[in-house]
């Protein structure tokens, strides 16, 4: 599509710095580093401004993107963990359902942000449309659904003491990140938006 004429490197450059405004690119504001695959360090490269422009004045930019410097750290490990499905899809009737009185706590806040982020993601409710395979767009819906959802329930008094937003945010991501690992066997994002599907398929 664009700079006809030009070798393909410099023709996938181009077009990436047309599609993201350069914020995309490497050796942008936002440094790959942590040694990992560059594709993956691109996956998650754009969560923090879908996870703002998604939580509103719930999360900022500097939250989100602080949490996932630490997410990326934590990806290689996460795709060996186990994935609770049948919790997930529990803490999501509890909170999004039933929005029963128990207080609520991290892990649950961040699973169920997780799964409601893949019900909204699958039925094209995220606002996504050539990114609805992407890998950030994805966690980062599921860490702004978690912003918003502790917000919620600290407004409520329901929020157990021990209980923070930036762990119920990051739980929300590590979720998300297993999910979408899960989904798509690990390997590359392409089959990543038929790999979710299938997975809400199986819970929603």
């Amino acid at each position: 599509m664009f700079g006809i004429g030009k070798d393909d490197n410099d023709d996938s450059r181009g077009e990436r710095q047309q599609d993201f405004g350069g914020n995309m690119t490497h050796g942008g504001s936002y440094p790959a580093g942590g040694g990992y695959a560059r594709d993956d360090d691109d996956d998650l490269r754009g969560a923090s401004e879908h996870a703002s422009r998604h939580a509103g004045s719930s999360g900022s930019s500097d939250l989100f993107s602080g949490l996932l410097g630490a997410l990326t750290q934590k990806k290689q490990s996460l795709k060996d963990e186990d994935l609770d499905e049948d919790d997930a899809v529990k803490q999501h009737k509890r909170y999004y359902e039933k929005d029963d009185d128990e207080e609520a706590d991290d892990k649950s806040v961040g699973s169920a942000a997780a799964m409601q982020a893949l019900k909204m993601f699958t039925g094209g409710q995220s606002g996504n449309t050539h990114e609805t395979s992407s890998q950030s767009a994805f966690v980062g819906l599921a860490m702004a659904e978690a912003s918003k959802l502790f917000d919620q329930k600290a407004s409520q008094g329901k929020v157990s003491s021990d209980s923070s937003k930036e762990s119920a945010v990051m739980k929300a991501g590590e979720m998300a990140l297993k999910m979408y690992l899960k989904s798509s066997g690990g390997g590359a994002s392409q089959s990543s938006g038929s790999g979710l599907l299938g997975l809400a398929s199986k819970f929603l």
